[in-house]
């Protein structure tokens, strides 16, 4: 039984990890490395083939599009539900996202070698690798709606939201400079959003530290896209931790 100390030591902190069969897990798991990333590491540039995937645990990676002007907005946030590096099973072996961490704290780290080979070989892999693919797929156009049809303040919601949702706890540690450059906005747009949402008490910012005080508000006042992700993601992985179960 794991003890407090191990709670986020573990692989199976990883929802992706934690659903597939004990068998697989035993075969994986030592082939893992754990490794600390910090607010700002870059995991991969775009167009760079990718040797490694990451399985966070208490940390979100974000992958972006950049522009040729050095402009970038996000596309899709990875945190404790999911992988970064799909390139690799998907056949394409680089991507042309950027992933960079967005909150730092720990993941495991696998060589891409060893996943294809699991991805080829293990169906239970290869199924949980693509349904992960398709909550991607889902969160990436939901995103693209968003920024095109809602505010910056829903759109600031929607993303504090799926933060949340990756992390333990209420507290994410990001400038709104940052929180501008992940949403392809002008800073001065997040800064009035975020004074809005501090006014109705509804979060507390801080030298770069956001509190979610009322969740429940933050739900009502973001777009329906939010509700979208989720209800995919909680619907795709469920169906992975019951079959799980049932072995």
């Amino acid at each position: 039984m794991r003890n407090v100390a191990e709670e986020a030591e573990h692989p199976s902190d990883n929802d992706l990890l934690a659903g597939l069969p004990k068998a697989t897990q035993a075969r994986i798991f030592p082939l893992l490395k754990k490794v600390n990333v910090d607010l700002g590491t870059v995991i991969y540039e775009a167009g760079q083939t990718v040797t490694q995937v990451y399985f966070p645990t208490d940390c979100i990676i974000s992958l972006l599009y950049v522009m040729l002007d050095g402009d970038s907005a996000e596309i899709s946030v990875v945190g404790r539900e999911g992988m970064v590096g799909i390139a690799v099973f998907m056949g394409g072996a680089s991507t042309p996202s950027r992933a960079v961490v967005q909150s730092a704290g720990t993941a495991y780290r696998l060589s891409a070698r060893d996943l294809t080979h699991e991805f080829r070989n293990d169906s239970d892999v290869r199924m949980q690798m693509l349904r992960y693919t398709q909550c991607l797929i889902t969160q990436m156009a939901q995103t693209a709606v968003c920024n095109r049809h809602h505010t910056i303040d829903q759109q600031l919601c929607r993303w504090l939201l799926l933060s949340l949702d990756r992390l333990h706890g209420n507290h994410l540690t990001m400038t709104q400079e940052l929180i501008a450059n992940m949403l392809g906005v002008r800073r001065e747009g997040v800064t009035d959003a975020a004074g809005k949402l501090q006014k109705q008490g509804v979060i507390e910012y801080r030298r770069g530290r956001i509190t979610v005080l009322d969740r429940a508000a933050l739900e009502k006042l973001t777009c329906e896209c939010y509700g979208v992700v989720k209800n995919e993601t909680d619907r795709l992985m469920a169906r992975s931790m019951r079959k799980q179960e049932n072995r």
